[in-house]
């Protein structure tokens, strides 16, 4: 059976860009206003699902009570977690590890961060969610209110993009995409 996904990122944090990861940052006012812009029009949905980071769970809070929608936190959503990068920017790590952030950026799969989630181990978990909500709501319409990482992932999949593509895919704060899963056959819309 059919799931809709719509998928928004949650917006500008209070500690800026580079690896936040498990950082629990809450959104600045501009991140408010992303966020709200990106589901004005947006929808309809019949459940909101959420990551329990802040900078997500506090945003899909607010959307759930203003339109009468169940909220579901979901923990296997949060972003992966960076290790020892976890709140440095990428200009930092250059001067620090740039061989390391190189060889990530080459090929996430096969380099993983100091004391980080391994990325093959961050895809299952987050793929493990997908499919429970597929399982689960199939044949509804959902709001995953969620990371960049997690997005990628997800837009990668739908695209039909190798592996190895996954830092190629942009998502802007605030970016609503829309999927559609049908069994295995996955659609960006």
């Amino acid at each position: 059976m059919t799931l809709h996904l719509d998928l928004l990122r949650h917006g500008e944090t209070e500690c800026g860009g580079g690896f936040r990861g498990s950082l629990d940052d809450a959104l600045t006012a501009s991140g408010w206003a992303q966020m709200r812009a990106a589901t004005t029009e947006a929808g309809p949905w019949d459940l909101l699902v959420s990551s329990p980071l802040r900078r997500c769970a506090d945003f899909a809070a607010e959307l759930a009570a203003a339109r009468g929608l169940p909220l579901y936190r979901e923990a296997d959503l949060r972003e992966l977690h960076f290790g020892a990068w976890e709140g440095r920017n990428a200009s930092e790590l250059m001067r620090s590890d740039a061989e390391g952030l190189g060889r990530f950026w080459d090929d996430p799969y096969a380099f993983t961060p100091p004391d980080g989630e391994p990325l093959a181990d961050f895809e299952a978990r987050v793929l493990r969610a997908v499919e429970r909500l597929r399982r689960d709501c199939a044949g509804r319409r959902l709001l995953l209110v969620t990371h960049g990482g997690v997005m990628r992932l997800l837009l990668a999949r739908a695209r039909g993009l190798p592996r190895r593509a996954l830092p190629q895919v942009t998502v802007a704060h605030g970016a609503l995409h829309r999927l559609r899963l049908d069994g295995p056959d996955w659609r960006e819309l």
